[in-house]
C-alpha cells in the first residue's frame, strides 16, 4: 500500500481545483454559460459523480484508506475464496474485518516510510523465488497457481512487498525490546536435561493456520473459523490452499502454512506442547494460544548434529524468537492505541 497524502492536503487540493475551475467558467463564459453544449455539463456531471462515489472510509494518523481501496481488497478476498470454494462472513462484517487489517498495515508501512525503508526489486524477486521454490515450483507456475486462486501477480507482488517492508519495521522496534542473558541460555539448556557433551537437536517440520481473534472476532468465531479449516483439511483439501484461505499469519500462509524446520523453544508453550503430541502427517484439533487458534501439521522430524557452542547460539535465537513472537504481539496493539483511527464504514 503507497503511503498516502494527509487527508486534509489531499481535501484541500481537490477543493482548490475545484474552486479554479469553477471561478475560471464562470470568468470565461460570463452569460454565455447556457449557450455551452450539453456533452460538457455531461462529462463534468459524469467526472463530479465518478468523485463523490469514492470517499473516506478510515483516517489513519497522517493518511487515509478509501473505500476504493477497500473495495478491491475484499474483491480480492472474494476472488480467492469463490476460486478456492471457501465461505465469508456477511459482507459488512467481512469489511470490518478487512479494514482493521488495512489499518494495522497502514500504521506499520507510515512507520517504514518515516524510517525511510524501502524493498527493492531484486529483493522482492528473490522472495517470490523462495515461496515458489517452497512449494516445489517455478516462477511461472507459481504465477499460474495465484491466478487459479482467483489473485493476480501483480497484486501478490505489492502483498509481499508490503509484507516485507512491515517485518523490517517489526524486527527493528521488537528487537530492540528482547533479550536473551547467558543464564537464559544455561537455564534452558538444563531444563532439556542433556548429558555434557551431547550435541543433538530434535528438529519438526510442520505448517499451520492460525485464525486470530480481532475487534470482530470474538473466541467462539475464531474457534468455529478454525474448525471449519479443520473440517477443510480431513475432507482432503490441499493444506496450502487452506492455509492461504484461512491463515492470518501472512508470512506462512505465503507458504502454505509451512513453518520450516522448528526447533524446541522457538514457538509459544502452547504451540510446542501440542507439535509435540502429534505424530508425522497428523493434523491437530484447534489448539488456543496468544495469538489465536493453530491447526497443526507435523511433516516430518529429524536429530541434528551440532557442536556445543553452535548449540548454545541455536538456543539463544530459539529463545530470541519466542520472546518476539510474543512481544510482537503486546507492540501492534501499542501502536493500534497510540495510533489516531477514525473508522467512517
Amino acid at each position: 500500500m503507497t503511503i498516502r497524502k494527509t487527508l486534509l492536503t489531499l481535501v484541500a487540493k481537490k477543493r482548490a481545483k475545484l474552486l479554479s475551475t469553477g471561478s475560471m467558467m464562470a470568468l470565461c463564459l460570463g452569460a454565455s454559460v447556457a449557450l455551452a453544449p450539453l456533452t460538457l455539463h455531461a462529462q463534468t456531471f459524469e467526472s463530479t459523480q465518478r468523485q463523490m462515489l469514492d470517499n473516506v472510509v478510515a483516517v489513519v494518523n497522517d493518511g487515509v484508506i478509501m473505500r476504493s481501496e477497500l473495495n478491491d481488497r475484499i474483491a480480492q478476498v472474494e476472488q480467492q475464496a469463490a476460486a478456492q470454494g471457501g465461505n465469508l462472513p456477511p459482507r459488512s462484517q467481512l469489511a470490518e474485518q478487512v479494514l482493521e487489517r488495512m489499518v494495522m498495515e497502514e500504521i506499520q508501512l507510515q512507520m517504514a516510510s518515516q524510517a525511510s525503508l524501502s524493498v527493492d526489486d531484486t529483493e522482492l524477486n528473490r522472495q517470490l523465488r523462495t515461496i515458489a521454490e517452497s512449494n516445489g515450483m517455478t516462477l511461472d507456475e507459481f504465477a499460474d497457481a495465484v491466478e487459479a486462486d482467483g489473485m493476480s501477480l501483480a497484486n501478490v507482488r505489492e502483498d509481499i512487498r508490503r509484507e516485507m517492508l512491515m517485518r523490517q519495521v517489526q524486527q527493528r522496534r521488537v528487537s530492540q525490546r528482547v533479550a536473551v542473558s547467558e543464564r537464559d541460555v544455561e537455564r534452558f539448556l538444563s531444563q532439556q536435561g542433556t548429558q555434557q557433551g551431547q550435541a543433538f537437536i530434535e528438529e519438526t517440520r510442520a505448517r499451520h493456520v492460525l485464525v486470530e481473534l480481532t475487534p470482530t472476532r470474538n473466541e467462539n468465531q475464531a474457534r468455529a473459523r478454525a474448525e471449519q479449516a479443520l473440517q477443510r483439511l480431513q475432507q482432503g483439501d490441499d493444506f496450502a490452499a487452506v492455509a492461504r484461505q484461512f491463515s492470518d499469519d501472512h508470512g506462512s500462509a505465503m507458504n502454505g502454512g509451512e513453518l520450516g524446520w522448528v526447533r524446541p523453544g522457538q514457538t509459544v508453550p502452547a504451540f510446542e506442547e501440542a507439535m509435540g503430541s502429534l505424530a508425522t502427517n497428523q493434523i491437530s484439533q484447534p489448539v488456543r494460544s496468544q495469538f489465536g487458534y493453530h491447526v497443526i501439521e507435523v511433516l516430518e522430524r529429524r536429530r541434528q548434529d551440532v557442536t556445543e557452542e553452535s548449540r548454545r547460539e541455536q538456543v539463544r535465537q530459539a529463545i530470541f524468537q519466542r520472546r518476539a513472537n510474543e512481544e510482537l504481539q503486546v507492540w501492534q496493539n501499542e501502536i493500534r492505541e497510540q495510533a489516531f483511527v477514525d473508522i467512517r464504514l
